[in-house]
C-alpha cells in the first residue's frame, strides 16, 4: 500500500490503535536540554504534532502554559488523559486534535516546539513550519527536532507491510533552507547535530543524532 496516498488522520488514529502507547512517555531528550541550557523564560508554548502528551506535558511540569496539537483523536484523547492523571487543569496544559493548515488561533506563542514532525504519510512539513512560523510571538522561539539519523534496526522495526514508512533524515544546512527564515525577524540561537543514547530492541546501547534548529522572533511584521 502507498501510505502516501493514506488520510493522515486515519493513519495515525490506526497506528495510535494498535498498542495502549506508541511512545515512552518521556519528554525528547534535545528538548529538554535546550528549555534548561538556555533558560527560556516560561511563558505560553505550542506543541505540534503533540502525540501523547509527553513533550507538552514535562513543559507544564516546569510552569508552561502548554497547548499540543495532534491530527490524532486517539493520541489527543491519550494526552488528555495524561493531563488529567497529573493534575494539570485546561489552562496549564491542554490538548486538540486538529490540523495544523487548517488550525485557526488568534494567540501567539512564546515557544513553539515540533519534535520529530517528520511522517510517512503525505505532509508538507515545510508548509507546517512556515505556519507555525507565523504563531511565535515577538522575542518567542521556534524549536524544531528532527531525525538526522535512525537506529539500524529501524527498517526491520517500522517498515512493514501496514506502515511502509519512509522517513528522510535531516542536516543543520537542510533544516534552515527549510525553514526559509527571514533574517530581518528571526535570529538563529542554535543550528547543530546533536547525540543521544537509546536502547536497543536486543538491549544494547546506541547512539542517534537529532537536529536541532532554535530560532528568536526578533522582527515583527
Amino acid at each position: 500500500m502507498d501510505n502516501t496516498q493514506v488520510d493522515p488522520e486515519t493513519f495515525w488514529d490506526e497506528r495510535y490503535g494498535e498498542s495502549d502507547a506508541i511512545w515512552s512517555g518521556n519528554v525528547n531528550v534535545a528538548l529538554a536540554d535546550v528549555v534548561v541550557e538556555r533558560e527560556l523564560e516560561v511563558g505560553t508554548a505550542l506543541d505540534l504534532g503533540c502525540g501523547e502528551g509527553a513533550d507538552a506535558l514535562w513543559l507544564a511540569q516546569h510552569g508552561w502554559r502548554t497547548t499540543g496539537l495532534d491530527i490524532s483523536v486517539v493520541a489527543v484523547q491519550r494526552a488528555q488523559a495524561a493531563a488529567k492523571a497529573q493534575g494539570f487543569s485546561a489552562a496549564q496544559a491542554r490538548f486538540e486534535a486538529a490540523d495544523l493548515m487548517s488550525w485557526n488561533s488568534d494567540q501567539k506563542f512564546d515557544l513553539i516546539t515540533a519534535s520529530f514532525l517528520q511522517s510517512p504519510v503525505q505532509f508538507d512539513r515545510a508548509q507546517a513550519l512556515h505556519v507555525a512560523q507565523d504563531l511565535v510571538a515577538p522575542g518567542g522561539r521556534l524549536l524544531v527536532i528532527s531525525h538526522a539519523s535512525f537506529p539500524p534496526w529501524a527498517k526491520d522495526h517500522h517498515e512493514d507491510a501496514d506502515h511502509e514508512a519512509k522517513h528522510e533524515t535531516t542536516t543543520p544546512e537542510s533544516e534552515l533552507e527549510l525553514l526559509q527564515l527571514d533574517e530581518r525577524r528571526w535570529s538563529v540561537e542554535i543550528a547543530e547535530l546533536r547525540s543521544r543514547e537509546i536502547t536497543a530492541p536486543d538491549g544494547k546501547l546506541a547512539s542517534l543524532d537529532d537536529t536541532v534548529i532554535l530560532a528568536r522572533r526578533t522582527g515583527w511584521d
